[in-house]
């Protein structure tokens, strides 16, 4: 008998702090809540589907991301939304996820604030006990949309904010800076709430800025572009702002050609806090381990490099000490 392989070691333990739910819509998911709720896409089948995750730029992306929500309806909807990306990100080691949701891009469509939420809450109130997973959510508001949408939406889910851990600000970047969104930030603020903010993706390095000084931002999503301010770079590693980096986004929405072009190893260089994060897995092509994976391979990182990036993700994360401490011995025990 051929001798049995040794068994699998588990995935470096990891904190995911860059995740968009609704980027997590996997096709053959989309077609089930589709069917479920009536909806006609405009895809014969899912692979035709999966075939149109293909993108030139963010826009088209957008284009495809906002247009697919329409399958998005109940509470169950989003409950079984989420659950699906808990289980995935289980078999890829996370231990911690902090996740988005875009609730305009729902009460849009005649979705209520309310239902949003508790579709995500029920399962995420229930991740630690069934996927072994700590969660926190984060309300995102859609740069695009108005200054005064955001200060509506905001106050819409002021009955739910003690389910939120932050309030975060993406969607299209060029042409929408983080200034845009003083006020809605500073009524986060004095609820006591994190801020966090995409800049510097497509964005210049001045929206960088305008998410520090102006938003009092607690962590920076993307960030890569402040490589090209050498005094950014060096306000971030005094503050030690971290920086939740996208590796395969980045590449499938062209911030860079190539994954070996990617900066993230110039930034953790530089002494950056950066993190690596799945952005839009459904999307782009891999979940939190397979973004790990893919830098390790084509950046050459070796093993005490990622356990520096799973390190950054829990020093990062919007957790108490204590859990926070208990999940670094966990990284620091690793032996895969």
């Amino acid at each position: 008998m051929p001798p049995t392989p040794p068994p699998t070691p588990p995935p470096l333990p990891k904190a995911e702090l860059h995740l968009h739910i609704e980027g997590t819509l996997e096709p053959e998911l989309a077609f089930a809540l589709a069917e479920r709720n009536g909806i006609e896409l405009p895809y014969a089948t899912q692979d035709e589907l999966r075939a149109a995750y293909s993108f030139t730029d963010l826009q088209d992306f957008l284009d495809l991301y906002y247009a697919l929500m329409a399958v998005l309806r109940t509470e169950d909807d989003f409950a079984d939304l989420t659950n699906a990306y808990l289980a995935r990100a289980r078999a890829q080691g996370v231990r911690h996820a902090e996740i988005f949701f875009d609730p305009q891009a729902h009460t849009a469509r005649g979705v209520a604030i309310g239902t949003v939420i508790d579709g995500l809450t029920r399962a995420l109130d229930a991740a630690e006990q069934t996927y072994g997973i700590t969660t926190r959510l984060i309300m995102c508001f859609l740069r695009d949309e108005s200054a005064e949408s955001a200060l509506e939406t905001f106050e819409s889910a002021r009955p739910y904010l003690d389910r939120l851990a932050a309030v975060g600000l993406d969607s299209a970047e060029v042409g929408n800076p983080p200034s845009k969104f003083r006020e809605v930030y500073a009524r986060a603020r004095e609820a006591g709430l994190k801020c966090v903010a995409h800049a510097g993706e497509e964005g210049p390095p001045a929206y960088v800025w305008e998410a520090l000084d102006i938003l009092g931002v607690d962590r920076v999503d993307h960030g890569v572009r402040s490589l090209e301010d050498e005094a950014l770079v060096a306000r971030l590693v005094a503050d030690q702002v971290p920086l939740t980096v996208c590796p395969l986004s980045n590449v499938r929405l062209r911030v860079v050609d190539r994954l070996e072009d990617h900066p993230l190893r110039a930034m953790l260089d530089a002494g950056l806090l950066v993190t690596v994060n799945s952005d839009d897995p459904a999307y782009f092509g891999g979940y939190a381990g397979d973004n790990f994976d893919a830098v390790r391979h084509a950046l050459r990182l070796d093993d005490a490099t990622l356990r520096v990036l799973a390190r950054n993700s829990f020093r990062a994360s919007f957790l108490d000490e204590a859990v926070r401490a208990a999940y670094l011995k966990e990284v620091d025990a690793y032996e895969g």
